[in-house]
């Protein structure tokens, strides 16, 4: 979206407590921690976990020893749908915005992303402060503010960079140079805080690099715009992580992935559109023209812009039933699967060649986590 993608990628995890960031197509939020951890958590009172309680309770509650608990395979379902929900949202996202911009013929990708930044404004805010989904996070103050702001800032340029590459790239081919993002975060994360991490994490790196150039290599649909434009996805998604942790770092700042969407998409689609009547004129008129000729496409974008909160939704949740780590393992296999499903939907040619790029390219992310996480225990050890 929202990064749609506004959504979505495999940027590491738990490799560094200050580079955390979370998974989107379209829309990329850090995760959250659990709700116990969280001051005020069991103040708040949810509408909504009144109506679905299993979607929400806390994993912690359940007994950590002999026989199973009465609620355990309630739980074990609950985690089941949410994990699959994640599923069907990120994928989902990712090929309405590739039908939309590529196959109806809407030609506005900076439009479609403010539509998305609007509806996460509305639909975090009835979260928050309606349903009481987590406590209320406000900004606490104008230097606050600003940095937010400027998270936002980069968070569009990564999502309308996603949209737009869309247009030009099949889907497949898109989730294959999404999957580098971890490429970028270690290249950022050194050029910006001068962190350097052990050999092995950037050795790691070096298939995720070869298959993406092999991929590249044998792509029958390749477009050096929508290679560049995806490239400035990826690498935005990266940066925004890396200065995110170096922004909202201290206890009175930080904000959970709910909160930081609620406060960064309406700043994003106040950016986004203006932009986007000046970069797509008369995208309003013909939008609506578009809309009286076909009802249909009002659904469609009605649809894209609640599936690009959903993708957001469904990170928390499944960052709160599982953990953060579980989400990048997850995240490695989306790319895979949306990869896919798309070919499988919209029929786009694939080689032998690119699916063994892609392929080693999802190794080398794979390496890359397992490398990042034994340095982070070893560090914590010593």
């Amino acid at each position: 979206m929202m990064e749609t993608h506004m959504q979505t990628g495999t940027t590491r995890r738990g490799s560094n407590p200050r580079l955390e960031s979370a998974d989107l197509v379209g829309i990329d939020i850090p995760p959250t921690p659990p709700s116990e951890a969280r001051p005020g958590a069991k103040q708040a009172a949810s509408f909504l976990s009144l109506i679905v309680p299993f979607l929400f309770a806390s994993s912690s509650h359940a007994p950590s020893s002999g026989a199973a608990a009465p609620g355990s395979s309630s739980s074990t379902v609950a985690t089941a749908f949410v994990i699959g929900s994640w599923y069907f949202s990120n994928i989902g996202v990712l090929l309405l915005n590739k039908y939309l911009l590529s196959i109806y013929g809407y030609r506005y990708p900076v439009f479609l992303t403010a539509l998305h930044m609007a509806s996460c404004s509305a639909y975090s805010a009835v979260a928050l402060r309606w349903l009481c989904l987590v406590p209320f996070q406000p900004v606490s103050s104008r230097r606050q503010l600003f940095k937010i702001a400027a998270l936002g800032a980069i968070f569009c340029f990564s999502v309308v960079c996603g949209n737009a590459s869309l247009r030009f790239l099949p889907v497949s081919f898109n989730q294959a140079i999404g999957a580098t993002t971890p490429f970028f975060t270690a290249i950022f994360a050194l050029a910006i805080t001068c962190r350097r991490e052990p050999a092995a994490v950037y050795v790691a790196l070096l298939p995720v690099v070869l298959g993406i150039v092999l991929a590249s290599n044998s792509e029958p649909l390749f477009h050096p715009l929508g290679f560049l434009l995806c490239l400035g996805s990826t690498s935005g998604r990266a940066l925004k992580s890396v200065v995110q942790g170096i922004l909202l770092t201290s206890d009175s700042e930080k904000l959970n992935s709910m909160n930081l969407l609620m406060h960064m998409a309406p700043i994003a689609a106040a950016i986004l559109l203006p932009f986007s009547l000046w970069t797509e004129p008369g995208v309003v008129p013909a939008t609506a023209a578009k809309i009286r000729d076909d009802p249909y496409l009002a659904l469609l974008l009605f649809a894209n812009a609640t599936v690009a909160y959903l993708v957001n939704l469904t990170n928390f949740l499944v960052t709160k039933h599982t953990s953060a780590l579980t989400l990048q393992v997850l995240g490695n296999a989306k790319a895979a699967v949306a990869a896919l499903v798309s070919v499988l939907i919209f029929r786009n040619p694939v080689t032998v060649m690119g699916v063994t790029g892609f392929g080693i390219t999802i190794i080398g992310v794979v390496l890359y986590s397992e490398a990042t996480k034994r340095s982070k225990s070893s560090s914590s050890s010593s």
